[in-house]
């Protein structure tokens, strides 16, 4: 019922501005014109300007990537949304030379945006005057950061931004698919939140621990924040609260917080949120061209969306601990490793056999397959985002539940070997019993993994 009114107070809204005399361009052609121009650092960048035909004194938009390569036709929609609505819109090359998952420079990113701001205000078809920016996703903490820098900014647009840290905003987002897809249990929290929090202990994580609202707070200029009703990679619900928060403790009185019904992260339509339907929400390019040609009384006084629901709230990410860190770890995995190379090897020299071997053999086979599954699935829950993960039962993938099974018979044969350990040992050879205790000790080791990581949690 919600989504209804709004979709009628949009059309509504658009058809008294068409009465009222709002610019033309809506129904007008745009141009496109390709442009150099020098960053901050001296390089020269590329980028397209997208105007209304003929137009000169408009307000103007310098649009800001979100994270990737910045090459998407997302970007090419976006800018002719906004020539439809009378805007000109800037899309410029993004700076990819030092971009890695492990590194990213929002702050030099934000002065790249700058310097497509003075070279869009240099442009006859703008109002040098009326000139903003337009940040997705990444760009929603990019953007605020270039504006809180300028006083040539003369007004924000974000489109799917963050009031809350990177690392915290990709966790939420691995839990949110977990939980689309039906995923529960262990898993959810060893993999969509403790693979997050090793990726920025072993420094791994560009920008991971970020803060966005200090910034928020400083900024001055008029901003239009949009969430898509149906977000899943930025908690829409939790960071349309944050800026509300942070603008209304700096006494800010200059501010749009819209829901954006269907829509999904970028703004375009969705069925659930991870799907993308073609072209852009129904009301979203005018409803940005509409503020943009209302200031600054579209911005005044503030007005805020009721947020949009979540299946779960954003949790804040808890530091590594000393005995949880990067390197214990690896000491750790690694130490079981070798002693079950170890094992295997010494098991060559007869003297030195268990009576009974089947016990052990098993637990080592058991273990050394729980940890290469796991850092499998953990690398594949990293670096993609599926949303589909197959047959559950309980909860569980059939991966998971097959390594959950083969870490309860790793325990199951470590326990078998530690209650024979009297029997096994009695008139056994120095070699056997040291064999023994090195495979008691890291069987131990591999307990603890198992339990740190999940495999025997329920």
């Amino acid at each position: 019922m919600l989504s209804i009114v709004r979709h009628i107070a949009v059309l509504v809204t658009l058809f008294a501005a068409v009465c009222c005399g709002m610019p033309s361009a809506y129904a007008q052609d745009h141009t496109t014109v390709e442009i150099t121009f020098a960053r901050g650092d001296g390089s020269t960048t590329t980028g397209t300007v997208h105007a209304p035909a003929g137009s000169t004194g408009r307000p103007g938009v310098v649009l800001v990537h979100g994270s990737g390569d910045g090459r998407s036709a997302h970007y090419v929609q976006t800018a002719e949304a906004f020539a439809r609505a009378g805007v000109v819109a800037l899309r410029y090359e993004k700076r990819t030379e030092g971009y890695t998952p492990a590194h990213r420079d929002y702050s030099l990113l934000a002065d790249d945006a700058l310097a497509g701001l003075a070279a869009l205000r240099s442009r006859p078809e703008v109002d040098p005057a009326r000139v903003g920016l337009w940040g997705l996703s990444e760009g929603g903490w990019v953007a605020p950061l270039a504006a809180s820098r300028s006083s040539d900014a003369a007004f924000l647009i974000t489109i799917g931004a963050n009031s809350v840290a990177p690392a915290t905003q990709q966790a939420w987002a691995n839990e949110t698919r977990f939980g689309a897809g039906g995923v529960r249990g262990s898993m959810v929290d060893a993999l969509a939140r403790n693979g997050i929090r090793h990726l920025v202990g072993a420094g791994q994580f560009a920008q991971a621990d970020y803060d966005p609202i200090p910034v928020l707070e400083r900024l001055r200029l008029p901003v239009l924040a949009i969430w898509g009703e149906h977000d899943r990679l930025t908690p829409p619900g939790d960071s349309l609260r944050g800026f509300r928060s942070a603008f209304d403790r700096a006494g800010k009185t200059n501010y749009t917080l819209v829901t954006l019904p269907g829509a999904q992260h970028g703004g375009q339509p969705t069925t659930d949120g991870f799907d993308k339907l073609p072209g852009l929400a129904p009301g979203y390019g005018e409803l940005m061209g509409q503020w943009v040609h209302g200031l600054p009384g579209s911005a005044t006084p503030p007005r805020a969306d009721p947020p949009a629901a979540q299946g779960h709230s954003v949790r804040d990410l808890a530091p590594l601990a000393w005995w949880e860190s990067a390197a214990v770890n690896l000491v750790l995995l690694g130490g079981i490793v070798l002693a079950f190379l170890g094992y295997a090897l010494t098991g060559a020299v007869r003297a030195w056999r268990l009576p009974d071997p089947r016990p052990a053999r098993i637990m080592v086979s058991a273990a050394t397959i729980g940890i290469i599954g796991t850092v499998v699935q953990l690398g594949y829950i990293l670096t993609t985002r599926a949303t589909s993960f197959g047959p559950l039962l309980f909860g569980r993938t059939l991966p998971w539940l097959a390594l959950q099974l083969v870490a309860v018979c790793a325990v199951l044969a470590l326990g078998l070997v530690l209650v024979r350990g009297r029997r096994t040992l009695t008139g056994a050879t120095r070699g056997a019993r040291t064999r023994w205790f090195v495979m008691a000790v890291s069987g131990t080791g591999f307990v603890l993994w198992a339990v740190y990581w999940g495999l025997l949690l329920p």
